[in-house]
């Protein structure tokens, strides 16, 4: 795992992590890791099997089998299969991410996880977007960013994702969840959101996609990440 190049991007929710780190993988032609998927595919995974969230030891044989699969699709995206279902809209929800969030929180789910990501680590490199890659699962990554924004400035970016696809949304109750979900995630006693103390720290609540992307790739070239 140490020879392979990898990018972290963490963040809180709806920071625009994915957006990024997908852009980010394009122009580097790198693998692309998306941490959060895999959370909130098992927290689907374990609802769905009727196992209780705050269940480790039931939840562990789940984490540790998890039927997860990352497909290219036409469009030069990635879908996100669970078993024989694509699951790519549904993970997204925010029923969806409340479920993850809880999981997310046991320490035993957490390690069950954690190789499974590593794995993700192949040549030529990897774009690892999640809320603990550069602190948790790849610490001696070259290139480590911690993408933020304001809470409010969150909230319109996801309302707006969700009234895309034709989900149902309140702008202030995303707001309050959101600002839920960055105390908890912050909160907890097993990786809680921070940036590494090496982090590149990006607010990108005035930034446009291009602009943190370009932001991005201007400190992989100063660390020898791509060809220049």
């Amino acid at each position: 795992m140490s020879t392979i190049p990898v990018i972290t991007i963490d963040g809180p929710v709806s920071s625009g992590k994915g957006t990024i780190a997908s852009a980010l993988a394009t122009q580097l032609h790198w693998h692309l890791l998306d941490s959060g998927a895999i959370y909130r595919v098992l927290g689907l995974y374990a609802q769905q099997q009727g196992v209780a969230l705050d269940d480790a030891e039931a939840l562990l044989p789940l984490a540790e089998n998890l039927p997860v699969e990352f497909k290219q699709n036409a469009q030069g995206g990635v879908d996100v299969w669970l078993a024989e279902q694509e699951v790519s809209n549904t993970i997204r929800e925010e029923k969806v991410g409340e479920l993850a969030s809880q999981v997310a929180v046991l320490p035993t789910v957490r390690q069950a996880l954690l190789k499974r990501q590593q794995d993700f680590a192949q040549t030529p490199g990897l774009v690892a977007d999640g809320r603990d890659m550069g602190t948790v699962v790849f610490p001696q990554a070259p290139l480590k960013i911690f993408l933020t924004a304001s809470a409010e400035e969150r909230a319109r970016r996801r309302f707006q994702q969700l009234q895309e696809k034709g989900f149902p949304a309140n702008l202030e109750a995303l707001i309050e969840e959101i600002r839920a979900r960055d105390e908890r995630d912050m909160g907890r006693s097993v990786a809680p959101l921070k940036p590494a103390e090496d982090a590149v720290v990006i607010d990108s609540t005035e930034m446009g996609i291009e602009e943190v992307v370009n932001t991005i790739l201007e400190h992989a070239n100063s660390r020898g990440l791509r060809p220049a």
